[in-house]
């Protein structure tokens, strides 16, 4: 969706400067043309699959012999898909949920407090963010199979809400550099203590911060495959682990569908996202 903004923002005619040369003027020109041609590179293949979730072919290649709708008609009346959705809206909300709150909580307790080992504990609670996937795949199945929480609903939940939280934290943060603090003195004057001052100063002004949080964490569960793979059992299948599956076994048009969908809801998330980020300014 910022590639599209971006190439809209490129089609706007420029206003130059008196003193702008010639040759500043093709330097400006020949930019935007590679920042073009960069932002196209990476928008065609998205582009490029839509088109075939429509294909009467039981293959993935173009030419296209026709048009048909049979494959979404396979996705909602297919057992292992409506699972595998099903799933992904379960787990997903309830992780974003956790990691809410929890980006949250965090995010307002470090802007508040200077302490000693301040950015060490930044770093460490940022690190899923930095971490290779494949490595928190690895050590959290080790560690959850220990206790019992591989193959359920609860461990993907918890390991979701961890590589969601991260993005929660370091965007309230953002939001509340430029808070006044001088409000919660105020509130607190007036009698109302810490929880009170919460839900009724400070959450309300960094909400647009902690719903942009919400946000990315959700789409992080909603897209997260690889620890998925180490750590949900055969009930607990989401949509993005459904479509690793296919693509391994049996490529079909469904997976277009799929990702057909996906974009579509991807890009309205992100629209949302933008739409925020304009309040917040």
């Amino acid at each position: 969706m910022r590639a599209l903004a971006t190439l809209a923002a490129f089609a706007r005619l420029p206003t130059f400067p008196a003193y702008a040369t010639p040759a500043d003027k093709v330097g400006w020109y020949a930019l935007r043309v590679l920042c073009l041609g960069v932002l196209l590179f990476l928008l065609l293949p998205i582009l490029v699959i839509m088109p075939l979730s429509f294909s009467s072919s039981s293959f993935l290649s173009y030419p296209m012999p026709g048009w048909s709708m049979q494959w979404y008609d396979n996705l909602f009346s297919s057992d292992e898909w409506g699972r595998a959705t099903r799933n992904s809206f379960i787990v997903a909300p309830l992780a974003t949920l956790l990691a809410t709150v929890l980006g949250t909580l965090a995010a307002v307790g470090l802007a508040r407090v200077q302490f000693f080992g301040k950015g060490a504990l930044m770093s460490l609670l940022i690190a899923p963010m930095v971490v290779p996937i494949v490595v928190v795949g690895v050590s959290t199945y080790l560690f959850f199979a220990k206790i019992g929480l591989a193959d359920t609903y609860l461990g993907l939940i918890l390991v979701h809400a961890a590589l969601g939280a991260p993005f929660v934290l370091t965007t309230v943060l953002a939001t509340l550099q430029n808070f006044n603090n001088n409000l919660v003195r105020a509130s607190q004057s007036l009698g109302a203590n810490q929880t009170q001052t919460f839900f009724r100063i400070t959450l309300p002004i960094i909400a647009p911060g902690v719903i942009s949080g919400a946000l990315f964490a959700f789409a992080t569960s909603f897209d997260e495959v690889v620890v998925t793979l180490f750590i949900a059992g055969p009930t607990q299948v989401t949509l993005p682990r459904q479509m690793f599956t296919g693509i391994r076994e049996n490529i079909t048009p469904t997976i277009a569908a799929v990702a057909t969908l996906l974009i579509i809801f991807t890009t309205t998330l992100m629209l949302g996202l933008e739409w925020l980020r304009g309040r917040r300014r």
